[in-house]
């Protein structure tokens, strides 16, 4: 009996020395898990990127098979085994053709006996090359052509610089290089040719950076610019750039959500029912700070010049109201109307607030 006690002890220790021998699943830490690309043309082929990979945990480690969503995507890597703390990469061709606009495609690791199956991503923007150039560039500035004279920027905010991407092609016979291109723009905005050179017969990318934390505006803007080439005779050509500009307010939490300022609108939409297209209308409503921090109301934007507001205070101190007056004149305006007011505040939570003014004009 005591022979067969210390039998099952010698077998229950080696089976716990045995996994606590055992060495952990390995685990591969990525440099970047998605690779954006950017804006890219078909014309200029497929484009080469690389994942890069290290062994953070494990005594060993080899990849075994990588897949990838469709054909326009191919990969090279090394099935060599790793050692702990060893890094490797994966090779990656992505054939932008294959694709139009906004693409993500996904790249599956595996290896390690099954015990690893990591995603990566490859995005961007791919443009085909276009069938009807005289159509797909009808904004012309002599041997320049381009798709749009606005540029539309989206949403803004005021943390980080926003960029993008204007299209344009080489419809002469002469290049049009990086050092020749100038622009004439304020001091928030900032735009200059991607490629270094752009033959005649090809597109380039020129991209523009808009700051929003120097525009000191918020709500719907509209800016000029003019670009040129003085390698070329054309005269500089006028653009519009239209930006929605927004304050970036970091997440709160949940125990600050009483302490910040509030803004309250007691009403949200406002029913004139129906009017008289020869009769100014006078409204109001009342603006309060149910926050426990001083409300600034930084900007009232109107979708049009047929509205004015009236608004004796900008700043509201905990608990403290104030009337809005809002005047519309409806003159040559008929039927269903819809007036759009938008506030601008340092309410953290809901820094936009809309305010819809509906009328039926006779």
């Amino acid at each position: 009996m005591i022979r067969l006690i210390c039998i099952l002890f010698l077998v229950v220790t080696l089976a716990k020395t045995s996994v606590g021998q055992e060495s952990p699943p390995p685990k591969l830490s990525w440099k970047v898990n998605r690779i954006n690309l950017g804006t890219l043309l078909e014309e200029e082929g497929p484009q080469n990127s690389s994942f890069e990979y290290t062994l953070s945990q494990g005594s060993k480690f080899a990849i075994e098979e990588v897949q990838t969503e469709c054909g326009c995507t191919t990969v090279s890597f090394s099935k060599d085994t790793l050692q702990l703390e060893q890094s490797g990469k994966i090779s990656v061709r992505f054939d932008p053709s294959a694709a139009a606009g906004f693409f993500s495609k996904l790249i599956v690791v595996r290896g390690g006996q099954g015990q690893v199956q990591d995603s990566l991503f490859l995005e961007g923007i791919a443009i085909p090359y276009p069938v009807d150039l005289d159509r797909n560039y009808p904004v012309k500035m002599g041997q320049i052509g381009l798709r749009l004279r606005k540029i539309t920027m989206g949403e803004v905010f005021d943390n980080e610089p926003k960029q993008k991407y204007l299209e344009f092609f080489n419809a002469g016979s002469s290049p049009l290089s990086k050092s020749s291109f100038q622009a004439q723009t304020p001091s928030f905005i900032h735009i200059e040719q991607v490629q270094d050179l752009v033959r005649p017969k090809e597109r380039g990318l020129l991209m523009l950076s808009y700051d929003a934390s120097q525009r000191t505006d918020l709500g719907a803007v509209v800016d000029k610019i003019g670009i040129s080439w003085n390698s070329t005779e054309s005269e500089m050509l006028e653009l519009e750039v239209l930006a929605n500009l927004f304050d970036y307010f970091a997440p709160i939490k949940r125990e600050e959500l009483d302490l910040v300022p509030q803004l309250l609108l007691d009403e949200k939409i406002v029913d004139l029912g129906e009017i008289s297209s020869k009769e100014v209308q006078r409204t109001s409503i009342t603006l309060t700070n149910l926050g426990k921090e001083k409300l600034e109301i930084r900007k009232l934007q109107g979708n049009c010049a047929c509205l004015l507001l009236e608004l004796p205070v900008k700043e509201l101190y905990p608990g403290e109201s104030t009337e809005l007056t809002l005047v519309f004149d409806p003159l040559g305006r008929k039927g269903i109307d819809q007036r759009n007011i938008y506030f601008f505040t340092n309410d953290p939570v809901n820094p936009v607030q809309l305010l819809i003014l509906k009328s039926r004009i006779k």
